[in-house]
């Protein structure tokens, strides 16, 4: 009788301790019970956990013709002291200048960790020409896309932006699931993007290491995409790539709340028309809407799952054509060969990377820790 009440106690205990949470997670990391308040996902980065990341593996330019390739190698990826670095480095490095000019790149492995990620984009072989060269630069981009997936929580990103022209760090958040459709039918939550480089204006305003900006992608198909009425800007005269800082996201069934060290960036909640109405998208068109079925937060309001990257150039029009720097832009976003241009102009834009300085930390992407909260 008395083992009976002790336990009855217990369980009474560990019902009013646990209270029951609107978060739902999913994955191979992902806890079994979620209780509100808990953490449910966390990295402090004392070692490298390949369990909870998986790397990339694609030629593919992000779907933005970027110049960089993700591969998993330690050059670009790695732990030490605490921090996780993402790092460029020249694909010459490894192969040879020739090599970009008439080499092939077959990155289909023979192991689960090794295979394509994404062929989109001719992403997993590539043959390079002289007027169009073999990706330039390698970095590193990791997912918990096996390990971890979540819906609705506090994510909390403390970490330090690369300085180094034409770099692009970022670290967003994609659907695991695209319940709505491809994107961005279903979603994408940029919690932090910057560029790296030092002394670039556009329009009188300094548009590199001294600006992080969030966003919010969303439309029934690409040539509708929401993000114009999405996108945040704060601006950081210290410069993003001279201190760590703590990029918050706080996501409920009624608001996406973005904050950079407890300061609030922005505050995305919409009316009852939903996404679809702050997007103004049936607006003169005769197009469904791909969320008429979800919650007024749809598309987010399924399960994503975190990415971080380091990528470098591209011609989607993020490093805008004509803007003043110190060198200037070596390609236009409208170039065929923009890849080739880039990596031609290397003697102006490889020394403010500062590769040989320091194992290249001054153009690496450090991150001090990843934790996530259920609501």
């Amino acid at each position: 009788m008395w083992a009976s009440l002790f336990w009855l106690a217990a369980l009474a205990a560990l019902s009013k301790a646990c209270t029951p949470s609107v978060t739902t997670v999913s994955g191979s990391h992902a806890p079994a019970t979620v209780c509100s308040g808990a953490l449910i996902f966390s990295d402090e980065f004392n070692e490298f956990d390949l369990e909870k990341w998986q790397h990339e593996n694609t030629l593919g330019g992000g779907g933005n013709w970027e110049f960089q390739y993700y591969s998993n190698n330690r050059t670009n990826s790695f732990v030490h002291s605490g921090n996780l670095f993402i790092r460029p480095s020249l694909t010459s490095n490894q192969f040879g200048d020739a090599f970009l000019t008439s080499g092939t790149l077959n990155i289909h492995g023979g192991a689960p960790a090794d295979e394509c990620t994404n062929p989109q984009w001719y992403g997993c072989e590539r043959t390079g020409t002289p007027t169009n060269v073999l990706n330039p630069i390698k970095s590193a981009r990791v997912r918990t896309v096996n390990s971890f997936n979540f819906r609705y929580g506090r994510v909390e990103v403390r970490a330090k932006m690369p300085a180094g022209d034409w770099l692009w760090p970022a670290i967003w958040l994609m659907p695991a699931h695209n319940v709505y459709g491809t994107w961005p039918s279903s979603g994408e939550i940029d919690l932090v993007e910057s560029r790296g480089n030092r002394n670039m204006l556009h329009n009188g305003l300094h548009i590199g290491t001294h600006e992080a900006s969030s966003t919010l992608h969303y439309g029934p198909y690409p040539e509708l995409n929401g993000y114009e009425s999405a996108h945040w800007i704060r601006r950081n005269t210290n410069g993003y790539n001279s201190n760590f800082h703590r990029y918050q996201l706080e996501w409920t069934p009624d608001f996406l709340r973005f904050s950079i060290d407890d300061e609030e960036l922005a505050l995305m909640a919409p009316g009852n028309g939903g996404f679809w109405e702050h997007g103004g998208f049936g607006q003169g068109r005769d197009i469904s809407n791909p969320w008429r079925y979800g919650t007024k937060m749809a598309p987010f309001d399924q399960k994503f799952y975190l990415i971080m990257n380091l990528a470098v150039g591209g011609t989607i029009g993020f490093f805008p054509d004509g803007v003043s720097n110190p060198s200037p832009k070596p390609w236009s976003n409208g170039s065929p060969t923009a890849s080739t241009d880039f990596w031609n102009a290397r003697n102006e834009w490889l020394p403010t990377w500062n590769l040989d300085v320091n194992d290249g930390q001054d153009a690496s992407m450090q991150v001090d820790y990843v934790r996530i909260w259920a609501l």
